[in-house]
């Protein structure tokens, strides 16, 4: 292999041993221009995306990604990756495609588990992370605050039962 195809191969590899999500997608038929609003985008959300020679991605990839991944590698390649969360890029990527009709996505991976082109659709209708977490918390803190509410409605009783004792002394 060539010199500059083993830096590329080695550049590859860094991306992927770093990223906790990679998403394949057809970028057949897309101009330049809409390729850079679509990196843009994913920039936002802490995505990046790169067009990959697929057997340049194949090597790169051959024990970061999982068994199966090899499948998606067929036509050309747009990869996306990053640190953060996977829900965000997929979003971005949903409304991009909606808007665009394309790219067409191929399948992706996830901390080692192959998601299918519908895993991805389905994580892209998922909440936010911040909003999970906040739904959690509030799940959690439920029976806390009923709890509470409880012993006030207990607290609350025992005072009227005592003013009206009190009230019952003041007449008699």
């Amino acid at each position: 292999m060539r010199p500059e195809k083993v830096v590329i191969v080695e550049e590859l590899r860094s991306k992927l041993r770093d990223a906790l999500y990679v998403i394949l997608a057809d970028y057949r038929g897309m101009s330049v221009a809409r390729t850079e609003n679509l990196r843009r985008q994913l920039r936002g959300v802490g995505a990046e995306a790169q067009v990959v020679p697929n057997r340049l991605f194949k090597r790169a990839g051959q024990d970061l990604v999982p068994p199966g991944f090899e499948e998606g590698l067929k036509g050309p390649s747009l990869m996306v990756y990053g640190k953060g969360d996977l829900s965000q890029a997929a979003k971005v990527l949903r409304t991009f495609i909606k808007e665009n009709e394309m790219p067409a996505i191929k399948l992706g991976a996830m901390q080692g588990a192959l998601l299918s082109k519908s895993d991805v659709d389905a994580m892209a209708l998922l909440p936010s992370r911040e909003v999970l977490l906040a739904q959690l918390v509030g799940l959690l803190a439920a029976p806390m605050v009923q709890l509470v509410g409880v012993l006030q409605a207990k607290t609350a009783s025992i005072l009227y039962v005592l003013r009206a004792i009190q009230e019952q002394k003041e007449k008699a």
